[in-house]
């Protein structure tokens, strides 16, 4: 039997009511598999934690996380915290300190759900987002606080190994896809430096890959296109903000950001990858039972396919559709289940146990 070591961090908000869903149903499946086990270690590095101990990650965190196959991330968020302070705390330090350059944000409409888009049914989509440099490099500064000549930097790094890098990822995905087809996202009309590099590292990557057709949009443009021409767009590569902002309208046209799913990858499995869904902490919902796991599940499904599971990434998706297919939903999706109403429905979904 194949095992596999799992950190999980459930974080902020929801993180700790959709990680234990989550959980619930990767321990369901591994029964009904049978052929693989998952060691779960949980990790309290939270807000709450941050206020008790001054921050958010031990000194040795990053070595003791590097020690597993995967880690199984919430939300990191609260009130009392700064974002900023937060985002920079938890997520990012694992995300760019075990160099998970790809950001893989898969969208399209399940079974069941119901799109605000009159042509929401032709969303099938995978953003690819740039996720160790670019606009969230952490470079700037500021200078003269509080006087009349205060300035803040922020400023964009983009490296040609780290552009190509990703552009290679996104055309081997677009490969694999039916379609073949890969949409670059910048703004190189107004970023004339960074973004034009993108551009040409793109066209110079495409050389390499024959057999997959691309176009180029600003990404201004892409979200006129995403909402009025959604059968057009198969893989979008684009920077790390851009693509952030992407992928949320990507969740909502597809129906709710309670069923997206992201994968923060190292491609070359130096490091472990972290698995999260896109939702963050969502404080409105905290405690009431009501989260959506469903991106939560989708998400344990990619983290499957990760690690090689290939039968069972396919065994979930399935229980998760039919989960769906019967509109078993929870508010935000305009139905009145709870958390573990739905969680109940996708465990009983999967095949019984052997």
């Amino acid at each position: 039997m194949r095992e596999y070591r799992i950190a999980a961090i459930p974080g902020d908000g929801i993180g700790p009511e959709v990680i234990a869903a989550g959980l619930r149903v990767l321990d369901r499946l591994a029964i009904v598999d049978g052929r693989f086990r998952l060691q779960v270690e949980h990790f309290p590095w939270s807000s709450a934690y941050y206020l008790e101990h001054g921050h958010y990650i031990p000194e040795d965190g990053l070595a003791r996380l590097r020690q597993f196959d995967a880690i199984f991330f919430g939300a990191v968020g609260a009130r009392e915290v700064p974002d900023h302070v937060s985002l920079w705390g938890l997520r990012l330090p694992i995300a760019q300190g075990f160099d998970q350059y790809a950001n893989v944000r898969p969208a399209r409409l399940l079974p069941g759900v119901d799109s605000p888009l009159a042509g929401g049914k032709d969303i099938d989509w995978v953003i690819i987002r740039e996720n160790s440099e670019g606009e969230y490099a952490g470079n700037g500064g500021r200078a003269h606080r509080g006087l009349p000549i205060e300035v803040g930097t922020e400023t964009a790094v983009f490296t040609r190994a780290g552009v190509e890098r990703i552009h290679r990822y996104a055309f081997n995905l677009a490969r694999n896809r039916p379609r073949r087809h890969l949409t670059l996202v910048t703004k190189s009309n107004a970023q004339r430096f960074g973004m034009v590099m993108w551009d040409e590292i793109f066209y110079e990557v495409a050389k390499d890959f024959p057999d997959v057709t691309t176009d180029r949009e600003l990404v201004d443009a892409v979200t006129t296109r995403m909402v009025l021409k959604p059968a057009t767009l198969d893989v979008v590569v684009a920077t790390n903000l851009h693509a952030d902002i992407l992928s949320d309208l990507a969740a909502a046209l597809s129906g709710s950001l309670g069923i997206a799913p992201t994968a923060n990858l190292n491609p070359d499995r130096s490091f472990p990858s972290m698995f999260e869904p896109i939702h963050g902490s969502a404080f409105d919902i905290t405690g009431k039972g009501i989260a959506n796991p469903i991106a939560t599940f989708w998400t344990a499904a990619m983290m499957l396919e990760h690690l090689g599971e290939h039968a069972a990434a396919r065994q979930l998706m399935d229980a998760i559709e039919r989960t769906t297919a019967a509109r078993v939903f929870t508010p935000d999706l305009g139905g009145t289940a709870t958390t573990d109403q739905v969680t109940q429905a996708v465990c009983e979904a999967l095949a019984p146990a052997r």
